[in-house]
C-alpha cells in the first residue's frame, strides 16, 4: 500500500537532514493537536516500515488552563504502539509578580520541561510539531518586527545541552495537515485557554494568505529559504 502523500514529504526532509539516525533516542512534543498527532502517527508508521534502530516516545505537558489530550486520542495512539506519557506543570504558579501570563511565556516553560525531560531521560532529540505556515509566519513576524531575516530552522543543535530540535514537518503545508487529519479521523484540541493573545501572529497570517493566493506560491515562497542568493543582498 503507498504511503500517504504527507509522510513522503517527512520522509524527504528526514534525509535531507539527516534527522534520525540509528541509536537515536527521540522525544516528541504531542499537544492533542492535529501537528504533533500526525508527527506522533508517523514515527509510528517510520518504526514499522523503516530498518532504523532509533526509540521515540511522545510525551504531553499539561497545566492547569489546558486541557488533557483527549481520550479517544490516546487511544489511537495505543493501537499505534505509541509510548506517551503525561507530565503535570503547573504554569500559572510561575509567573512572576506584575508579569503578564501569555501564549510566549507558556510555550517558553513547555519548552523547558520538554529540554529537561529529554536531558534527565537520555533523549538527544526533541521532535516538534511546526509546518510549512508556520516557518513563513515566523519569516515574515521576524522581517517586519525584529528587522531580521530568520525563522525555524528544521534542525537546530543546542550548544550548551545534548539535545537537538528537529521539526519533521516543515515541508508539509498546513492543508495538507489538516486534510490528512480529517481523513484520518482524528479527535484534536487547540489551545483554547483565556490568556491567548495571538494578535499579531494572527495578522501575519493574514497577510501570508493575501501573499501567497496558491499553495504554489507558499512552498515558493518557502524553498526560496535554501536559494539564497548573497550577492544580492546587503
Amino acid at each position: 500500500m503507498p504511503q500517504p502523500k504527507i509522510f513522503s514529504l517527512i520522509d524527504k526532509i528526514i534525509f535531507d537532514y539527516e534527522m534520525i539516525k540509528d541509536g537515536d533516542k527521540i522525544l516528541i512534543a504531542a499537544s492533542g493537536g492535529k501537528d504533533s498527532t500526525v508527527l506522533v502517527e508517523y514515527f509510528s508508521n517510520r518504526a514499522r516500515r523503516k530498518n532504523c534502530n532509533f526509540e521515540y516516545k511522545a510525551l504531553h505537558i499539561e497545566s492547569e488552563i489546558t486541557k488533557p489530550i483527549d481520550s479517544e486520542l490516546v487511544k489511537k495512539m495505543e493501537e499505534w504502539n505509541v509510548p506517551l506519557e503525561n507530565l503535570f506543570v503547573d504554569i500559572l504558579a510561575r509567573v512572576k509578580p506584575n508579569q503578564k501570563m501569555n501564549c510566549f511565556w507558556c510555550a517558553t516553560q513547555r519548552r523547558t520541561e520538554l529540554l529537561n525531560y529529554a536531558i534527565k531521560n537520555g533523549f538527544n532529540k526533541i521532535a516538534l510539531g511546526h509546518h510549512m505556515d508556520d516557518a513563513l509566519e515566523t519569516l515574515l513576524m521576524n522581517m517586519t518586527e525584529k528587522s531580521e531575516l530568520s525563522t525555524m530552522p528544521p534542525y537546530l543543535k543546542y550548544e550548551k545541552y545534548p539535545v537537538a530540535i528537529i521539526r519533521p514537518l516543515l515541508y508539509v503545508p498546513e492543508a495538507e495537515i489538516i486534510a490528512h487529519a480529517k481523513d484520518s479521523g482524528y479527535i484534536c484540541h487547540t489551545c483554547t485557554c483565556t490568556y491567548q493573545d495571538n494578535s499579531l501572529r494572527k495578522q501575519i497570517r493574514a497577510k501570508l494568505e493575501n501573499l501567497c493566493d496558491t499553495p504554489e506560491k507558499k512552498e515558493h515562497m518557502f524553498y526560496s529559504l535554501k536559494n539564497i542568493q548573497k550577492e544580492y543582498l546587503l
